[in-house]
């Protein structure tokens, strides 16, 4: 009888070991996209509870929870990964719209700052340097990127000139470190950092609508939704666009 009760408490223990976040009382888990990096630490921060903050390009935070990596919530910045997660099952209620962006192009401090844009001027102005941006398969920077350069007639002349990256923030540190004379990040990211100036500003038709989208996967990760709802200001003062 006292090796079946070791047994049976050994089995208990191992279940709540390998029990989904939520069900252990560990530290809530946020993936998100790297381009909240900043509003979220502080929205995070004030919280009620202890959290940890993983961030990466949207695709890659998407494969990781279908894949069963451990997160209370995840917020992506492309309304196409966030349906895919909820359409394959693995959030139980459909995303919630948070917030929306711009898109623009940076450069170096010193870098020139353009009164209109098309593909000659973007390809004349890169010279023999390479425009940084986020993967265009699976970072949503790069997905809204490659469309604008489309639109604009680009893509086909300057995708031999790109330097993809795994998610926008590698993208404006090129930028920022020198190694790119142009890329193009989100307008928060820009406003986040003070070695990039804004080169031109992205005209919002010219892509499709940048819309960041959280999916709570516990109850603590919806709790932590309906909190992050009540600080959109820290996100709008980092350069993001609250949505009515």
């Amino acid at each position: 009888m006292k090796t079946y009760i070791r047994i049976k408490g050994l089995a208990v223990l191992l279940a709540l070991a390998w029990a989904p976040t939520g069900l252990w009382a560990g530290p809530l888990s946020i993936f998100a996209a790297a381009s909240l990096q900043g509003p979220l630490d502080t929205v995070a921060a004030d919280y009620d509870g202890a959290s940890t903050i993983s961030y990466g390009g949207s695709g890659t935070m998407a494969r990781q929870v279908s894949l069963g990596a451990p997160a209370d919530v995840v917020i992506l910045a492309n309304e196409t990964w966030a349906n895919w997660l909820f359409d394959q099952g693995h959030a139980p209620t459909q995303p919630r719209l948070l917030l929306s962006n711009e898109l623009v192009l940076v450069t170096p401090l010193d870098g020139p700052t353009f009164a209109s844009m098309d593909a000659t001027t973007l390809r004349d102005a890169l010279g023999s340097g390479r425009l940084a941006m986020g993967q265009h398969i699976s970072v949503p920077a790069g997905i809204y990127a490659s469309a604008w350069l489309k639109t604009i007639n680009a893509w086909d002349t300057l995708r031999p000139h790109l330097a993809e990256t795994e998610n926008v923030r590698a993208a404006l540190a090129l930028v920022a470190r020198g190694e790119a004379p142009f890329g193009i990040v989100y307008a928060s990211d820009a406003q986040a950092s003070a070695k990039v100036a804004v080169a031109w500003a992205i005209p919002a038709h010219q892509h499709p609508q940048i819309l960041y989208h959280g999916l709570a996967l516990t109850q603590e990760g919806d709790a932590f939704l309906d909190h992050l709802i009540t600080r959109i200001a820290l996100f709008e003062a980092a350069g993001f666009t609250a949505l009515p």
